[in-house]
């Protein structure tokens, strides 16, 4: 016979693997960074220079960055909110929409400290128009405090 007893001429290997896969780990890690960075969107926008009016005392915001809208009033004039150029009369019909959107925003308004009080005025009274509850005014020290630590 050229069977060897009736085993043949195969062995068994009956345990398992002590080993964990790793081949696809790698494949797995790139998948994830790719999906991350595709649906991962970062706002920036672009800084207006002003002149910052000064206070004696500040808080800061303690609020996450999506919930809270900046609005630039520049020394010429101009009002910026998420970079168009709105005139003052559209302010609330631009306000409105996103604040029914997320009711805890906070409007942060960063005006020049050389702008008249009436503009001022006229963009918390459209604020007030669009149903705005919280508003609140940047200012030098409170920049500071805001600074990325390095």
């Amino acid at each position: 016979m050229g069977l060897r007893g009736g085993q043949g001429g195969f062995s068994r290997k009956s345990r398992a693997s002590s080993e964990i896969p790793t081949s696809s780990l790698a494949d797995i890690a790139f998948l994830l960074l790719i999906f991350f960075m595709v649906t991962t969107t970062f706002r920036k926008e672009k800084k207006r220079e002003i002149d910052w009016p000064k206070a004696q005392a500040t808080k800061k915001v303690d609020t996450k960055r999506k919930n809270i809208l900046h609005i630039w009033l520049t020394r010429a004039g101009n009002v910026w909110i998420n970079d168009q150029d709105v005139p003052f009369d559209q302010i609330a019909d631009m306000v409105r929409p996103i604040y029914a959107e997320n009711r805890q925003l906070v409007i942060e308004v960063r005006a020049d400290r050389d702008v008249p009080y009436s503009m001022v005025n006229t963009i918390t009274k459209q604020l007030q128009a669009a149903g705005a509850v919280r508003v609140v005014f940047g200012t030098r020290l409170a920049q500071r405090v805001n600074r990325p630590r390095r």
